[in-house]
């Protein structure tokens, strides 16, 4: 297809995050969704060239909440699945990668519409029952942020279309942005709905085809995002759903030649296996394989002696035990001034003991369950240390755990003051954060704890009146969070405001929601047209001087 015209896309906008209060439409409309997915249990297929794919090896995917209630019977696939998918990719990617961006582009608008029009509630109670998120989160992740992903990033990608280079007087110089030759391999955490569709559709956008595995623990929105994928018209083969165990899919996936990319978000050591294997492998690519990754966190929130109270202990409420820690930039450490922890521990006990947890379905609760029995035991452990410290670390409130019906996980504040404790170095992701009180003369040494304390380096806020104290963590902290926030939480990156990503141990820091993160996907190529070339190979200073 030619295209006559350069095409302005509509311009980006950040969906408006609905409120669920009672008495709206939307939240009458999200309940009686909620009530039609759990009066039935699916039954899960792979996609592949667009064709379901029933292998008759299944796993369950259940409520966090309510484990007992199945929501759909999945199946999952292997080594053959993956070789299908790569060809299925490879067939797929002859015409997509030549189809012309604002064709690709009107997809993924398409999408956009879809979700935050009628696919909204089908998306938002997917991730409500699947992954156990209370209907505010659910909104600012499967209907806000990816509509947002989806719309910025058709933006971000004619931005990196119209950086072209200069030419010089009797040449066109041009710089055109190919998709890679081969597969992209996405693999998507169960945390956010958004990074499952953001991780496969960034890829496509720029032209590429992928085989996309999601989290075993995200099956049940993966599906849906796949039939809304179909719905706005994206091709067979350009994203190929394949599930199954991490290893029964990767090790096919990264030894496969057509490998040219990898879109990860996980936890820090599978993405150091992942690279290793590339490592190991890298003779039998075509290409040297892009590898994209965004990994572990143990964010921080620091507070000088001049920081407000109130403000603070919101921010620790929110950023550590929203969605129950399981987000990548969930607060885990805090390290507070003596002048202030008398208070400051005083509304943390009165706070968090407030939290409601439970089904997520009813509307009242500020939190769900933890995803599954693994992350359920991780928390019991912390929590378990720290009641049997040697009086160097405590349970300040919080630590319960029930397990009957759930994975149900009591948000949790400990109290330490020994900066080396584990729970102050290794990540958790759940609802524990881990408190260290220092004298607020040695707030410069504390900077340097943070920095050094932990491997990781994603997010992080520091919270002053005085503007000396928040420019020395600016400065000292510099490398310890690729996302600062300063009197604000360390949670809530918005798309198209705070691109997001982190370094060290927390990944490529290639930021999701950005054309840094598109750019990974696209091989540039240089054409210069000369419209009149030269005939004689003589170049003027090899003609004789006047007179010789």
């Amino acid at each position: 297809m030619s295209t006559h015209g350069i095409f302005r896309v509509p311009e980006p906008y950040n969906e408006p995050v609905k409120s669920y209060a009672p008495g709206s439409p939307e939240r009458e409309e999200l309940q009686r969704r909620l009530g039609e997915l759990e009066s039935q249990q699916l039954e899960i297929p792979l996609v592949i060239g667009g064709e379901e794919v029933r292998t008759g090896d299944t796993f369950e995917a259940v409520q966090p909440h309510d484990r007992s209630h199945v929501l759909a019977t999945v199946h999952k696939g292997g080594a053959d699945e993956v070789n299908r998918a790569a060809a299925a990719a490879a067939e797929a990617w002859e015409d997509w990668s030549r189809t012309p961006w604002e064709e690709r582009a009107a997809i993924f608008l398409r999408a956009a519409e879809l979700l935050t029009g009628r696919r909204r509630a089908t998306l938002n109670a997917a991730t409500m029952l699947g992954q156990s998120k209370t209907a505010h989160q659910a909104e600012i992740d499967a209907a806000c942020e990816l509509a947002d992903f989806w719309r910025f990033n058709v933006e971000y990608m004619t931005q990196i279309y119209s950086d072209q280079p200069v030419s010089s007087p009797g040449v066109w110089n041009r710089m055109e942005y190919r998709p890679l030759e081969g597969f992209v391999f996405a693999v998507t955490p169960f945390n956010f709905t958004a990074i499952g569709g953001n991780l496969p559709t960034s890829a496509a956008l720029m032209g590429n085809t992928v085989i996309w595995k999601p989290a075993s623990t995200a099956a049940y929105s993966a599906w849906w995002l796949m039939k809304l994928y179909e719905e706005a018209g994206l091709p067979p083969g350009v994203i190929n759903l394949v599930y199954g165990d991490g290893a029964a899919i990767g090790d096919p996936a990264l030894g496969h030649p057509d490998l040219a990319g990898v879109h990860f978000t996980g936890s820090t050591p599978v993405f150091q296996s992942m690279w290793k294997t590339i490592g190991d492998n890298i003779g039998r690519y075509r290409n040297y394989p892009r590898i994209v990754g965004e990994t572990g966190g143990k964010d921080f929130i620091v507070a000088h002696a001049s920081a407000d109270v109130e403000s603070l202990a919101t921010a620790i409420v929110r950023g550590s035990f929203e969605y129950q820690g399981q987000k990548c930039s969930a607060a885990s450490r805090v390290f507070a001034p003596a002048n202030l922890w008398p208070e400051l521990s005083e509304r943390l006990a009165d706070e968090v003991s407030s939290l409601s947890m439970g089904d997520v379905t009813d509307f009242s609760n500020f939190m769900g369950a933890v995803i599954d029995r693994k992350s359920f035991e991780t928390q019991k452990q912390a929590i378990e240390e720290a009641r049997g410290g040697d009086g160097a670390t405590s349970v300040l409130v919080g630590g319960d755990l029930d397990d009957h019906d759930g994975w149900f996980v009591r948000p949790t504040v400990i109290e330490t003051t020994d900066p080396g404790f584990r729970t102050m170095r290794e990540e958790l992701f759940g609802p524990v954060v881990t408190a260290f009180v220092y004298e607020p003369s040695r707030y410069e040494e504390t900077l340097a704890l943070i920095d050094e304390g932990s491997p990781y380096g994603l997010t992080g806020a520091v919270f002053a009146r005085d503007r000396s104290a928040v420019e020395l963590a600016e400065e000292r902290l510099r490398y310890a969070a690729g996302n600062f926030y300063v009197n604000d939480k360390p949670t809530g990156a918005v798309v198209g405001q705070q691109p997001f990503g982190g370094a060290r141990a927390s990944g490529t820091n290639d930021k999701a929601g950005s054309m840094w993160n598109l750019i990974r996907w696209a091989s540039p190529r240089t054409i210069k047209e000369t419209f009149d070339p030269p005939t004689d190979y003589r170049y003027p200073f090899m003609q004789p001087d006047d007179g010789r």
